[in-house]
């Protein structure tokens, strides 16, 4: 497989435009250059999305590290989200080290939500991270949708509510119809439209078994408007060849500053080894620390102890798996006095239930609690 950007001059164009990407406003200023066939009205809430971007105009960079799909929270009889609650949850994430936030993951419980609320979230993390101090902290938005003009919608959106980037799954309703270029087509058109930039969701237990080759993501990194990907299928084999190829972003060195990142906290430490540039994973709701820590100790050359936590994170990483969103959101309840519940038809966990998650995660809370 040849590489993206062998050249030098290459990798220093790439490298160029991720010290420097474009502010909000000048961003605002150039989209009707990028919007590709797709010509619609662009989102025009103007009110909201002044809000939500003017407490903080300066380009966000994706730097390194631990990124955490957050939750969404709501009313426990209602159902309403809570704003507050999401606001509190995002800082206390911030407090830990974290180096962003995705909202609308699958964590986020995005297909639960409207698109009102979906601004909703967004804008809450968003300022909620700006009154605490961390207005440097990049929010990272879900925006796959089944369709290019829905997604190319959801990320103007999200840009809107105070979004930085977009995170976005493959389609995959009309999967036995696609092409062997759909999903090519559907990433560079998404891309073109996007007025913030794209992070390619490898999910396949999301996606219908979409499983994106290392290839095909590797050409879509030639997209200037195309900054990441997140592998959530587990193959470090794919995530080395892929951060290869780019010349992925490490702890270590900036590179091109494409950021080749591993989807779940049980292989943070190998993806590291590999080439990558860090992790979204959900586990860090629970033990962000834990997750940060981890990233530190390879970053500083020291594998026994890295070993050593990758071990720890990946038993509590099985209990996150296994309880999925209901089982974090349990334990979270349980040991930090927050949480809630998912929203229906996710069912309520009963009182054996919460007491199986509470002890699932007991081991990663404590080792949580000493750092």
């Amino acid at each position: 497989m040849s590489s993206h950007r062998n050249n030098n001059s290459s990798a220093e164009h790439f490298l160029q435009r991720f010290k420097d990407p474009p502010s909000r406003s000048q961003t605002l200023s150039s989209q009707g250059a990028v919007e590709s066939i797709y010509s619609q009205s662009r989102y025009s809430e103007s009110s909201e999305s002044t809000s939500a971007s003017s407490v903080e105009d300066s380009p966000r960079n994706l730097e390194p590290g631990v990124y955490v799909p957050t939750l969404a929270f709501f009313d426990p009889v209602t159902e309403d989200v809570d704003h507050e609650g999401t606001g509190r949850h995002a800082v206390r994430l911030a407090e830990a080290g974290v180096k962003g936030i995705v909202t609308q993951g699958s964590n986020g419980e995005a297909v639960h939500l409207t698109n009102l609320e979906r601004k909703s979230i967004t804008k809450a993390t968003r300022k909620a991270l700006n009154r605490a101090g961390y207005s440097s902290i990049p929010v990272i938005v879900g925006c796959g949708a089944q369709s290019i003009r829905g997604s190319i919608e959801l990320c103007r959106e999200a840009f809107a509510a105070g979004g930085d980037y977009a995170l976005i799954l493959p389609p995959s309703y009309f999967k036995p119809f696609y092409r062997p270029g759909s999903l090519i087509e559907f990433f560079r058109d998404v891309a073109d439209a996007s007025p913030i930039p794209i992070i390619i969701y490898n999910f396949p237990g999301g996606a219908g078994n979409t499983d994106m080759s290392s290839d095909d993501i590797t050409l879509l990194g030639s997209h200037p408007n195309i900054v990441g990907c997140k592998l959530t299928c587990g193959n470090v084999g794919k995530l080395n060849r892929i951060a290869t190829a780019v010349d992925a972003t490490t702890p270590a060195e900036p590179n091109s500053g494409f950021m080749c990142m591993a989807g779940s906290a049980d292989f943070i430490l190998p993806s590291l080894v590999v080439g990558g540039s860090g992790v979204i994973c959900g586990l860090a709701n629970i033990a962000p620390i834990s997750c940060v820590k981890l990233v530190e100790l390879y970053t500083a050359g020291k594998m026994k102890e890295a070993k050593k936590l990758q071990t720890a994170v990946a038993r509590g990483d099985g209990a996150a798996i296994a309880g999925g969103v209901v089982g974090i959101k349990s334990a979270l309840e349980t040991y930090f006095g927050y949480g809630g519940l998912a929203r229906r038809p996710l069912p309520r966990p009963s009182k054996e239930e919460a007491k199986k998650y509470a002890k699932d995660f007991k081991d990663i809370v404590e080792l949580e609690r000493s750092f």
